[in-house]
Parts: structure tokens; C-alpha cells; sequence
């Protein structure tokens, strides 16, 4: 089924719908379309109407949102995992696949989902699973199992069950939020009426760093999610800035002013063990890990003009990788190392471009002015970015083939500097 989907589909992206909070009004504008979107019917589970809500439904969001699935309807009659459905007939109306689920209450107050995901056209079961959960958990249990469905109909990692970090400006004052794949259930991390910028998730998603200006300079501060402690990763003479998280979570490269102009060094979570990396005479910024802990990649204008260079983590010979134009900057490795995505200047307007490492080919994926801080999901399918519309920060997508786009902005807010978090773990 995956292979014959595969074969059949053109794989599209996973929207993100950020409800920055809970009064925010978000509005959404998309552009472009998945072609031959897989068609899928996701029937109402069997005893789900006790929870805090439906899990079939937020699992027919997640799906219908991705740009990947049409969703087919089966009616409202739940249907069952202790029963096998009528698969010729929910064929008929047009699902290539269906899911199936039942919410059994057990011990505790808690409840056990079993849920089962069948192929129609080879009447054959693709998978099945059970997960527990309290009545409140509705959502979370409904993101993990879209994000089963994602993976057994494309063979790629769905992402629904991630997070994303951004910034949001209103009035004066400045909030690092954070919020569920879908936009709902957003927190703040931090508020504070001097700028934060730069958030930068762990590889395993406990923690974010950023830098912040309480100090009335730049800080990196390294701040747990679960705890709200944070600890000051790097503070030392001048600038402190643009944190990256190593692939291991025990490092973080940051650029420095301690010693002159910006420059690279490495230092560890905890704030020890500093180490300059790297020395030119021109500015050393931006830095990003590759996700083999191999490479740094980083924006220099070391030789005249900005453009992006990598460099061996633990120093060493640098190498230049754009050559095209005057101004390539923000680079992002792929999770899979195969692509980087950066922001270029062309004809005047700032977007954010893909380049296949390999081949060193490079596309523009997007068409505004002012684009800047792209973020790869972690499975690589999409980038999400900051732009400007009416003269406000907002967020957008594009997907790495750059045939989707979204655009998400909160009236009367300012909103940048996203970050997609990882898979979890």
C-alpha cells in the first residue's frame, strides 16, 4: 500500500495552524494545492464522546490540513477495532484507506485506544495499535495517531505530534510561546519587555535556547521546558548570540564578540568549556549543525559580501558553499543532510532558497520581500519562516518543492522567529 501510494501520490506537507493564543484570532492563507491527494476516511471511534473531545476528529485534521489526504466520509456511525469494517463499501465511496478505532475505559480513570488502519483495495490491514491515556490527553493520542496513518500511507515520519517555538510582539512587550503541531494548546515560555530572539530546540525537545536582552545585552540563556529553570549559557564580554544546538545536546555553538567582532565558538549547555572554532577577519554568524555533528554551517562576509561557509565542528579548514549572488545567509541543513535552506537576495527582495548539497543546485521556494529565519519540520517535508504582510511580522510555509504555501499571521501582533521542534522521542 505505502509503495503503490507512493507510486500513485504526489506527497505534499504538513500545514501548521499556530493558534498563538487563545483569544488570538489567526488568520490563514493558502496558496497552491497537493496534487492527487490520497483519499482516506477516518470514521468517528467507538465510545470517544466521554473524552474532552473527539480523537477522530483532530485526527481528521491533522490529516486534511497536510495538503496529502482528501478526506472520504463514512457518516457519523462509529465503527469499531473489535469489528472488521465493510471494506468494499467504504471502497466504493472512495477511501483508499480507512480508520477505525475504540476508546475502552480502564482503571485509574483512564482509557486504552485501540485503533486499526486497513488498506480497501487489498482488503488487507496495514496496522493496528492501543495507547492509554487520560480523558484530557484527546488530542496528544489524536496527533500520535495521525502521525501513525502519515507514516503507514507515505512511508515518511509524520510530524503532528511536534511543537513549535516563536515570538510574538504586541504592545511592547515580547513572548517566547510555544505550541502544539496543530496551533492549539500554546504556552509561554518567557515574557519580558526587552527583545528575545534566536529559540533553538534540544535534539530531544526539553529545552529551548535563546538569546535574551534582559541584561540589557544579548544572553543565551538555556531554559527547560518542563521546569521553567534556565541556566546563562554564554554571557560574556559584548555580544552573545545565535545559539545551535549540537546533535548530541551537549554543545552549543555561538557567536561571541569577547575577542573582537563576532566569531564562532562552541561551548557546553551549561556554560563551560568555551572554545573559538573558527577566525576570520570579517563576521562569523549564524552558525547551524549538520545533523551527522559533523559540519557547522554559518554566514560570513569573510570574503566581501554574505554568504554561507561550513566548517568541520571541531575546527579546521573552512569551505565556502554559495557562490551565487551577493547576499546568501541563515543557513539550515535538511535533517537529512542532503538539502540546506537559506534566505538569498534576488532582485532586491529576500526569500528563502534550497540548495541540494550534492549537486549544489539552488530553488527559490518563496516570492516575498522580506523572508527570513527558515526552519526545516523535522522529517524535511516543509519550512517554516518569518515574513512581513501590512507592515507586521508573521509566519508562513513553504513546502521543499515549494509547490504549497502558507501564510498565518495574529491581528494586531508581531510574530517571528519560529523554530520547529523535533520528533518526539
Amino acid at each position: 500500500m505505502k509503495h503503490t501510494l507512493l507510486a500513485r501520490y504526489i506527497v505534499g506537507f504538513v500545514l501548521v495552524a499556530l493558534a498563538l493564543s487563545a483569544r488570538a484570532q489567526l488568520a490563514i492563507e493558502i496558496s497552491g494545492a497537493g496534487a492527487n491527494r490520497i483519499p482516506v476516511a477516518i470514521a468517528a471511534f467507538e465510545g470517544e464522546n466521554g473524552l474532552a473531545g473527539p480523537i477522530s476528529e483532530v485526527v481528521r485534521g491533522d490529516l486534511a490540513h497536510s495538503g496529502l489526504f482528501n478526506m472520504v466520509e463514512v457518516g457519523s456511525q462509529p465503527m469499531s477495532a473489535a469489528t472488521l469494517p465493510d471494506l468494499a463499501d467504504i471502497r466504493g465511496r472512495g477511501a483508499d484507506a480507512v480508520l477505525v478505532g475504540s476508546v475502552v475505559p480502564i482503571d485509574g480513570g483512564r482509557f486504552e485506544v485501540r485503533f486499526r488502519l486497513f488498506d480497501t483495495q487489498r482488503q488487507a490491514e496495514l496496522g493496528a495499535l492501543a495507547l492509554r491515556m487520560t480523558s484530557q490527553q484527546n488530542r496528544a493520542t489524536g496527533h500520535r495517531i495521525a502521525d501513525f496513518v502519515f507514516e503507514k500511507l507515505t512511508g515518511l515520519r509524520g510530524v503532528f505530534s511536534t511543537r513549535i517555538a516563536y515570538v510574538v510582539k504586541s504592545a511592547g512587550r515580547y513572548q517566547l510561546q510555544i505550541a502544539d503541531a496543530d496551533g492549539m494548546n500554546a504556552q509561554t515560555a518567557l515574557a519580558s519587555r526587552e527583545p528575545i530572539i534566536s529559540p533553538a530546540w534540544s535534539p530531544d525537545g526539553s529545552k529551548l535556547a535563546y538569546v535574551s536582552f534582559e541584561a540589557k545585552k544579548p544572553v543565551v540563556y538555556v531554559h527547560s521546558l518542563a521546569t521553567g529553570l534556565r541556566n546563562v549559557a554564554a554571557n560574556f564580554k559584548g555580544s552573545n548570540s545565535a545559539p545551535a544546538w549540537s546533535p548530541d545536546g551537549r554543545q552549543l555553538a555561538v557567536v561571541l564578540t569577547k575577542d573582537g567582532q563576532s566569531q564562532l565558538y562552541t561551548v557546553n549547555a551549561d556554560g563551560s568549556g568555551v572554545r573559538r572554532i573558527a577566525s576570520s577577519s570579517g563576521i562569523d554568524t549564524e552558525p547551524a549543525w549538520s545533523a551527522d555533528g559533523k559540519w557547522i554551517y554559518f554566514t560570513s562576509d569573510r570574503g566581501g559580501s554574505p554568504q554561507i561557509y561550513r566548517i568541520q565542528a571541531g575546527g579546521g579548514g573552512v569551505e565556502r558553499i554559495t557562490f551565487d549572488g551577493g547576499y546568501n545567509v541563515t543557513p539550515r541543513p535538511s535533517p537529512d543532510g542532503r538539502s540546506l535552506t537559506f534566505v538569498t537576495r534576488n532582485n532586491g527582495r529576500f526569500q528563502v532558497a534550497i540548495m541540494d548539497l550534492a549537486s549544489r543546485q539552488v530553488q527559490i521556494l518563496t516570492d516575498g520581500s522580506r523572508d527570513e529565519s527558515p526552519s526545516f519540520a523535522p522529517n524535511g517535508q516543509m519550512i517554516l519562516y518569518a515574513t512581513e504582510s501590512g507592515g507586521r511580522g508573521v509566519l508562513a510555509a513553504v513546502s521543499a518543492d515549494g509547490r504549497i504555501k502558507q501564510r498565518l499571521s495574529v491581528q494586531a501582533a508581531d510574530v517571528r522567529e519560529p523554530a520547529w521542534g523535533p520528533l518526539p522521542r
